[in-house]
Formats: structure tokens, C-alpha cells, sequence
């Protein structure tokens, strides 16, 4: 097997999984929750919001809360420069059923900043399992709804999820500590 067969297998794969995912759309509450995800996703826009709000109301751990926003808001930004460098296009083998802010699949920028908001609360900021019990699924919530909507292949959101996990792992010492 060379490495072209390799390449091909791969994005047939990536296809076909698409396609069973955004089949689940089909089911109208399952598309309004996955519509729903994406769209307070969008620019990172509920980790963001959720970020600010826990500066807000746990001032012993303003600063935390801070910085990890302004990370969670980096791997995003980290997703969209990967987007302009890569250039692969979304999904055209399925309909989507929700518009997005850009043409570029690769990688989920959605994916990106909901595992940095994860890793950034599993590092310190929440101060409760609590919060990690619910950011951990309805992050994942969200990326699958990626899928479901038709606009992300999966190998778009895992490579999302491993460069959010990965800024947040490269700045968890600067959110924790302050300082690098």
C-alpha cells in the first residue's frame, strides 16, 4: 500500500464518518441542538462569555479566569491562522444546516477553543468539579455538533481539539501563576 492509497483511505474514511454524523440531523431536535451548539460556539463566543462571567463572580480567581479566557480566545485565533495556512474546504458532499463565518474546514476552530476552555478549568480556574462535569460534555456536545451540521470532517475537529489542548497545556503555568 503506498502512501497515495493511505491518503485516500483516509479521506474516504473522514467522508463516510461525516456522513453518519450529519445523518443524525435528519432528526429535528438533534438539529436544532446541534444548530444551537454552533451557534454560541461561534468566535468562541460561550467560553468567552462563561470566562468572563467566572472573573465576574469568583474574585479570588479573577486573574485565572482572565488569563484562561484570553487563552481559550489564542487557541481559537491559533484555529483560524491553521485555517489561512492549510486551506482545505468545508464539506461539499453534505448539505449543511448552518451557515458559517468562513470557507475553510481544517481545523475546527469551534474544537479548538472548547478544549482549551476545558483544559483551562481542569487547570485551576473553576475551583469545583462541578463546573469541569458540565464544560467537559458540552464541549464535546459541541464539537460533535460540528459533524452534525455538515460544515467539519472529523479529522477537522480532532485536530481542533488537539491544538486547543495544546495551547492550553503550552500556557497553563502563564493562566495558573501569572507569569510563564
Amino acid at each position: 500500500m503506498d502512501e497515495v492509497d493511505v491518503v485516500d483511505g483516509v479521506r474516504g474514511l473522514d467522508r463516510r464518518l461525516l456522513s453518519v454524523f450529519h445523518a443524525r440531523g435528519a432528526d429535528p431536535r438533534v438539529a436544532a441542538a446541534a444548530r444551537g451548539l454552533s451557534w454560541v460556539g461561534e468566535h468562541g463566543l460561550l467560553w468567552l462569555a462563561s470566562g468572563l462571567t467566572g472573573a465576574a463572580v469568583d474574585r479570588e480567581r479573577r486573574g485565572v479566569w482572565l488569563r484562561g479566557t484570553a487563552l481559550t480566545a489564542g487557541a481559537h485565533l491559533a484555529g483560524m491562522g491553521v485555517k489561512r495556512v492549510v486551506r482545505r474546504p468545508r464539506p461539499a458532499h453534505v448539505e449543511p444546516l448552518v451557515r458559517t463565518a468562513g470557507r475553510l474546514s481544517f481545523p475546527s476552530s469551534h474544537a479548538s477553543s472548547a478544549a482549551a476552555a476545558v483544559a483551562v478549568v481542569a487547570h485551576g480556574t473553576s475551583g469545583t468539579p462541578l463546573v469541569l462535569a458540565a464544560a467537559a460534555p458540552l464541549a464535546a456536545a459541541m464539537c460533535l455538533s460540528r459533524l452534525v451540521v455538515g460544515v467539519h470532517y472529523p479529522s477537522d475537529v480532532a485536530a481542533g481539539v488537539v491544538l486547543g489542548a495544546l495551547t492550553a497545556r503550552l500556557g497553563a503555568r502563564w493562566v495558573v501563576n501569572g507569569r510563564g
